[in-house]
């Protein structure tokens, strides 16, 4: 969820029974994959769903191969969780592009998701949930 804002004004929220933000550990290994190279493969993501969007797999950024990732210029802004960097995966080619999302300073609200990083599932091959080992 992006925002556009007034760089000098953004408006912040907090969830609440309209807007609910729960954030679990993961019992799951997290396996990420794109062109046959694991991009991510972690026994601690995190699930964050939010509202009625689908749920989100956040992965500790040391459980993400950030060799394989390229930051990017773009940017978004969440009233709930704060300002979206982003990263692509250039091995991915265009579909890739801006494939990856971070929230290196969250709200105190979701402060848990800080050194994490998210995928777009349409622009990596795979976000598998397997059994841990």
């Amino acid at each position: 969820m992006s925002e556009q804002a007034n760089p000098t004004t953004k408006t912040i929220k907090i969830p609440g029974p309209d807007h609910p933000i729960t954030i679990k550990h993961n019992p799951k290994r997290v396996v990420v994959s794109i062109g046959g190279a694991v991009l991510a493969d972690s026994h601690n993501a995190l699930t964050l769903c939010e509202a009625g969007y689908p749920a989100v797999q956040y992965i500790p950024r040391k459980d993400v191969d950030m060799a394989l990732l390229e930051r990017s210029a773009h940017a978004t802004y969440c009233p709930y969780k704060g300002d979206c960097a982003y990263f692509s995966i250039p091995s991915g080619g265009t579909r890739a592009s801006n494939a990856v999302w971070s929230y290196e300073a969250p709200y105190d609200a979701v402060a848990v998701i800080r050194n994490h990083l998210a995928f777009y599932p349409d622009r990596v091959d795979a976000i598998e949930e397997r059994p841990k080992d």
